[in-house]
């Protein structure tokens, strides 16, 4: 399994309140049948890369399905006292709670890095980079749902692979590192679009794969693109002054 965890990636929650938040839907009125479709779209191309943690997600869509089938019934469940029963009811209540527990995270988050702004005395002005940042330390602007959703995009325009019998090219994510290495040190910023554009879906998914592991190790930032359809890769320098990783200047591939 490659294991990748995003500052704003949990588990299914974060995606259904992903599609929540770009859609502006109504956490009390959610469409169940639309947003069931999209999810297993997620889910489908999540086992397919073989991203940690894909169980979770398979469960919740095995639960929105229920969910969706109760909605199609013709006569719903009934309480005690006679009202019908709105099978989202227990998943509503999960996304809120889930929500709560999010901003008393955030906040205790805010709260941590105000302290981290003090030094007690003894403790030496600037830190290393082994010392101020761990090694799951990712460098990436956006959600792992909108890289995601850009890589769907670019692999439904992938060409199909040949039917007749052919030696199949296997690649590496190690190799494929290297290949994204060379792409930013010959042109700069790149979409992930263009990088990848016009290769079949191993080379591809290999090439995405390659791209969050360099983001894990410090080695680019990843950004939205302004149209929010794809995501910008942005070589970063060893260092600065401060320890920190620094962008390379853009040469306008963006």
């Amino acid at each position: 399994m490659y294991q990748v965890r995003l500052e704003e990636f949990e588990g299914p929650l974060d995606l259904l309140l992903f599609f929540i938040r770009r859609d502006e839907l109504d956490i009390y009125d959610i469409p169940v049948a639309s947003i069931t479709d999209e999810f297993l779209g997620y889910v489908r191309l999540m086992d397919e890369i073989d991203l940690d943690g894909v169980a979770e997600f398979i469960y919740m869509a095995a639960l929105l399905i229920s969910i969706k089938a109760k909605m199609l019934l013709p006569r719903q469940e009934l309480d005690e006292d006679g009202e019908p029963i709105d099978p989202r009811q227990e998943l509503v209540e999960r996304l809120l709670e889930y929500m709560r527990f999010k901003e008393a995270a955030l906040e205790l988050t805010s709260l941590e890095e105000e302290r981290g702004l003090l030094f007690t005395r003894g403790v030496g002005a600037t830190a290393t980079w082994e010392e101020g940042f761990s090694a799951e330390e990712v460098f990436v602007n956006t959600t792992i749902f909108d890289l995601v959703g850009a890589l769907r995009r670019v692999l439904s325009e992938a060409p199909e692979e040949p039917i007749h019998a052919i030696e199949r090219t296997e690649y590496s994510i190690e190799d494929q590192k290297t290949y994204v290495v060379l792409c930013l040190s010959d042109n700069g910023n790149m979409l992930f679009r263009k990088m990848v554009g016009g290769q079949t879906r191993p080379f591809i998914i290999a090439t995405f794969l390659a791209i969050l592991e360099l983001a894990k190790l410090g080695r680019v930032w990843l950004k939205k693109s302004p149209n929010g359809l794809d995501f910008v890769i942005q070589p970063l320098a060893p260092s600065s002054d401060n320890g920190l990783p620094i962008p390379h200047e853009s040469n306008g591939q963006e």
